[in-house]
């Protein structure tokens, strides 16, 4: 099953922080921040503007990005958990 996003949203699979530190100690899940870094797994085709054109998506499929703290719905497929936002609440790609 694949999802096709709409718009001007993006399907991201978050990539996960390390559970350790450089010095070896473990993190507790409780400790851990979610992680605001994930690849790009699908893009929809734009946002429609004034003059009924689609404007170019910012991202791309497979680049890495930062996206906000709180942006996004995550959704699970089967055993697979994704988020899909807007492209507005990509603040960088990771080049």
């Amino acid at each position: 099953m694949t999802i096709r996003p709409l718009g001007d949203k993006i399907v991201i699979k978050v990539i996960e922080d390390a559970e350790q530190t450089s010095g070896g100690i473990f993190i507790p899940d409780s400790a851990k921040e979610k992680s605001q870094k994930g690849k790009v797994i699908a893009v929809g085709e734009g946002k429609m503007n004034d003059k009924s054109e689609r404007e170019p998506m910012d991202v791309k499929v497979g680049e890495v990005v930062l996206f906000a703290k709180y942006a996004g719905t995550d959704v699970k497929i089967g055993d697979e958990t994704f988020k899909i936002m807007s492209v507005a609440d990509v603040l960088g790609v990771i080049e």
